[in-house]
């Protein structure tokens, strides 16, 4: 079923724009969820300590919390909104403050969990490795990324913001945003330290009831670093414009659904033990 028509561009560009927004982030959380449940399918044992790296407002957290109720969990984000969130739904769930870049742990997790964080992160090939030397011998990274830099959806972004009075200001953003590997970049830094390793995509088919749709799902997450340096007047004018983009991208009639594909990449690493 599509999913509801989308906030007015006026209410959506008045809103605060410095931090996730909890509350469109969650509009879409049933689908936002999902990815985490299939990447959760693939992790087996009974991981004692885990760590949900990226835990936003503790959607994955929950989840790690139902299937395994014995382990000690620790959920780390950046934004206070998100963990004041996470905090209300599970109150005896450690969360922490930290910048995901700077983390490190205090004893090594059985279960390191990422599910659509680590995609914001710079050089890849040596987080990966970095994060499954945290691990305990056979513990578990496990990773989920969005994988739609390609999408018109984010190809869009890039347009309007090379298009437009703000250019000077978000040319180098979009300049700057990391980009993640391929399957062959994950699978040769991985490999050498893994005991297992799978890697798979999948492409999900969401129903929406219009571009306005998009815009609420990425304006509590990709679109948030175009719109910071904006004031509410040229917020507006930058939604309107990708609005536009989008509807010319997916052939969409005005007030006409269409059907949004998100890619996503996960993986799933063993950690080989010593010696």
């Amino acid at each position: 079923m599509a999913r509801p028509d989308a906030t007015p561009i006026a209410e959506v560009s008045a809103r605060p724009a410095t931090d996730w927004d909890t509350e469109l982030y969650l509009k879409f959380e049933a689908e936002r969820t999902q990815p985490a449940r299939d990447l959760l399918a693939r992790i087996d044992g009974a991981p004692r300590f885990i760590v949900d790296l990226g835990c936003g407002p503790g959607t994955s957290t929950r989840l790690l919390a139902e299937r395994f109720p014995q382990a000690e969990i620790l959920a780390i984000d950046n934004s206070e909104p998100m963990l004041a969130e996470g905090r209300r739904r599970l109150p005896h769930v450690r969360f922490e403050h930290a910048d995901i870049a700077n983390w490190r742990p205090t004893r090594p997790p059985d279960l390191i969990f990422a599910n659509a964080a680590l995609q914001w992160l710079p050089d890849h090939e040596a987080l990966f490795p970095l994060l499954m030397s945290h691990l305990t011998d056979g513990g578990s990274l496990a990773v989920q990324m969005p994988d739609n830099r390609q999408e018109p959806s984010h190809a869009l972004m890039r347009l309007v913001a090379a298009d437009g009075p703000w250019a000077d200001r978000l040319v180098p953003i979009a300049k700057t945003r990391a980009v993640i590997a391929t399957h062959l970049d994950y699978y040769a830094w991985l490999k050498p330290l893994a005991a297992a390793l799978d890697i798979w995509q999948t492409t999900y088919v969401h129903p929406m009831a219009g571009v306005g749709a998009v815009v609420d799902w990425f304006r509590g997450s990709a679109l948030r670093p175009f719109l910071n340096p904006l004031d509410i007047c040229e917020r507006e004018e930058f939604i309107a414009r990708y609005m536009r983009e989008l509807a010319t991208a997916y052939g969409v009639e005005p007030g006409g659904g269409l059907l949004f594909l998100y890619p996503r990449m996960f993986i799933h690493a063993r950690k080989r033990a010593a010696g």
